[in-house]
């Protein structure tokens, strides 16, 4: 089996709020073996002098999407599927240039995008992914024009077909949420509220019943794995809690009293803020409806407020972006985002351990520990003292499951 070692090295990551000098770090194959601050002595290794730079975790992006190359999601179902998959594999091996070693998507990415970037075929970051996104009709996934009386017979939103799909009643959100799990979802995704890239439902919806959306929870724990729940109101946050929803996505609007029940019942908010910012700068020269342009400045302001709260409430948040089309180069701007609220150690661990508890995959992602996979990210700097370095880096070298994806070390 291949041995790297990593040496005099900086260590940073979430386990501790301070940098661990001359540290050395043994891969073996895919996995750490060993983390010590003496070097480590080994026959047959492959050995790489950091000189003193900063090593700390591979990032994770818990909210993406990996398909979405248009801003209008309604242009997407007239793009071949071959040119999606290729456009997604761009975007992916984007991502993991910017140190996104790891993704949750959140709707539209499917078993096969997933395959080929476990078979090597596509560069990119490991994906969980979440299908098809359940929607009520009406709901934050019904992308049909008035004009269109009824659904696809696939019970496919036209219009959004590759992200999301309608169910209503009990008995067909079980199918659905069945459906999506046989083919391949590690998680599912329920539209709870209204959303900004919709047409025609507003904010303030609170969408599926209780009945139905204790359905889609029941379906997805008999599967042993969770639901993620699109919900920018209190309201519509509290009714995703109370069903039973474990992590709820953007939750702009959440209120203090909302943001100690998530803390009670153990869920996470995953926030995404940059992707609001980018949207009202550049979404009306890249096609973004005037509809979307109108909802986006009901959650835009209070977005930072969100973070605010949830760090009172003692939530634990997570790390996302759900950027669209070309807005995913703004990924990394995230962290500058957040920087108006959280300290550089809230942020780095957002999106390294807390993000890795999210996947399910405490220990085995977003640290530096031994049984750790080796996803390992090399720049100059402490990101500690400046998260901002985390937004600017160009990193000097990138390592994912034990392959080096980037060496530019002198």
């Amino acid at each position: 089996m291949n041995l790297t070692i990593l040496e005099n090295c900086t260590l940073v990551d979430a386990n501790s709020h301070e940098p661990r000098p001359d540290t050395s770090i043994l891969i073996e194959g895919n996995r750490i073996k060993e983390v010590s601050d003496q070097p480590i002595q080994m026959g047959n290794s492959t050995r790489i002098d950091l000189k003193g730079k900063t090593l700390m975790p591979g990032l994770i992006d818990a909210h993406c999407h990996v398909i979405l190359s248009d801003l209008n999601i309604r242009n997407v179902d007239s793009i071949p599927q071959t040119l999606v998959t290729a456009m997604a594999g761009k975007l992916m091996g984007e991502m993991l240039d910017r140190g996104f070693t790891t993704v949750r998507d959140a709707a539209g990415a499917d078993w096969g995008i997933q395959a080929a970037q476990e078979q090597g075929l596509i560069r990119g970051p490991r994906i969980w992914i979440a299908g098809r996104a359940l929607s009520q009709t009406g709901g934050h996934g019904d992308f049909r024009r008035r004009t269109q009386a009824h659904p696809e017979p696939c019970g496919c939103s036209s219009g959004a077909a590759l992200t999301s799909r309608l169910a209503d009643g009990i008995s067909a959100v079980r199918q659905a949420t069945r459906e999506e799990l046989r083919q391949g979802a590690n998680q599912i995704k329920a539209m709870v509220s209204g959303g900004v890239a919709s047409p025609y439902d507003p904010i303030a919806n609170v969408q599926y019943s209780e009945e139905e959306l204790r359905a889609i929870v029941e379906e997805a724990e008999h599967w042993k794995t969770y639901v993620m729940a699109h919900a920018y109101t209190a309201e519509a946050i509290t009714h995703a809690l109370n069903c039973g929803v474990r992590t709820i996505e953007h939750a702009n609007l959440i209120d203090l009293k909302t943001a100690h029940l998530a803390t009670s019942k153990g869920a996470y908010i995953v926030p995404t803020l940059i992707t609001y910012f980018a949207m009202e700068e550049n979404g009306k020269d890249l096609g973004l409806p005037e509809v979307s342009i109108l909802k986006l400045q009901n959650v835009l302001e209070y977005g930072l407020r969100s973070l605010e709260v949830c760090k009172e409430a003692g939530t634990k948040v997570g790390f996302g972006t759900d950027l669209l089309g070309p807005l995913h180069s703004e990924q990394r701007r995230e962290f500058k985002v957040r920087s108006e609220v959280l300290s550089a150690f809230e942020i780095l661990e957002s999106a390294t351990k807390t993000n890795a508890d999210i996947l399910g995959m405490a220990g085995e992602l977003g640290e530096v520990i031994p049984g750790a996979l080796a996803d390992l990210l090399v720049l100059e700097g402490n990101p500690l003292e400046d998260i901002n370095l985390l937004t600017d880096a160009r990193w000097q070298l990138i390592i994912q499951d034990g392959h080096i994806q980037r060496n530019e070390l002198n």
